[in-house]
């Protein structure tokens, strides 16, 4: 039940900006932002140790980050989604047929932000207009989703310009706190009482624009519980 904050800025000015929040089973092992793929020179992500794939990956030229959603493929040994993240930095096509478990795949570079979902059937494709989107487990900036319908509006009226242009979504994410982690609106989050085994383990923030991609992560000092980030 990961989520991603994304502000697609206008042509005029074009650095995206995204913040992403991941949710994983804390016993599941994973590296954190790295060059853990040496066959695939210049991608550093956060790795899944356990398939070898990545949550959110990223090169010098665009950003990918997956988030599930229900749904997908019937076949008994799901295929892992971590490696759409590393595929989609390579500009490969979605596997057909596609074998994994249902998705929502955010891919950014400076002139574009494309969301593919799949729960079954053909993949959906929506390329995000100028303005902030949330994505969570279910359609971007669906109301549906409580926190996306709790949270978007603050997201967006949020600045994100300067050097240290995530400080304001950060102090956002902090108020989200207020709910507690078990809330269907927490963005931090313990969904074990929903459950699943996940928890909110780490925060990264990203820009792409015309001087590449960067990236920043911080871990929760506990899973799903609130800190003061160093990003």
């Amino acid at each position: 039940m990961c989520t991603v904050v994304i502000r697609v800025p206008e042509p005029e000015n074009p650095t995206v900006r995204i913040l992403a929040v991941r949710d994983e089973d804390p016993h599941r092992p994973w590296r954190p932002l790295g060059p853990w793929w040496p066959e695939r020179d210049g991608v550093r992500g956060v790795l899944d140790e356990l398939a070898g794939g990545a949550w959110l990956a990223h090169d010098d030229r665009r950003l990918a980050v997956l988030l599930n959603r229900a749904g997908g493929s019937t076949v008994a040994v799901p295929t892992s989604r971590g490696s759409l993240v590393l595929d989609a930095l390579a500009g490969h096509p979605l596997p057909n047929p596609l074998t994994t478990l249902g998705f929502n795949l955010v891919v950014a570079d400076r002139s574009n932000v494309r969301i593919t979902s799949w729960e079954s059937g053909s993949p959906r494709t929506v390329d995000l207009a100028p303005g902030t989107h949330m994505v969570a487990h279910d359609d971007v900036d669906d109301l549906g989703t409580a926190r996306v319908a709790a949270w978007l509006d603050a997201f967006a009226g949020a600045p994100t310009e300067g050097e240290r242009w995530w400080v304001d979504w950060i102090d956002v994410l902090a108020h989200t706190t207020l709910v507690g982690a078990t809330d269907d609106r927490a963005i931090i989050r313990d969904n074990r009482p929903h459950g699943f085994p996940t928890q909110t383990l780490l925060v990264c923030v990203a820009s792409i624009g015309a001087e590449g991609v960067t990236a920043k992560m911080a871990t929760l000092r506990e899973p799903g519980r609130w800190n003061e980030l160093a990003l």
